[in-house]
């Protein structure tokens, strides 16, 4: 399993599912917004506080964005 890989797909899939652009999910986290593409497109590796913040935006438990989708 690539866990960069589930994390992009999760970003991206629970991003689309709140309505948010990537520059409403940065502004959201205070990350910027190519960090969040980087993330989605699996350029960057993620720190578990950046993952926190990113869950509590997309109002989802951290570990669901390491979870793969068919588990």
């Amino acid at each position: 399993m690539d866990i960069l890989k589930v994390l992009s797909i999760n970003v991206r899939y629970y991003r689309k599912q709140a309505g948010y652009s990537q520059e409403v999910l940065a502004n959201k986290t205070g990350l910027h917004r190519t960090y969040i593409g980087g993330i989605e497109q699996r350029r960057v590796n993620v720190s578990t506080q950046n993952l926190q913040k990113i869950a509590l935006a997309l109002n989802v438990e951290a570990y669901q964005l390491l979870k793969p989708m068919d588990c």
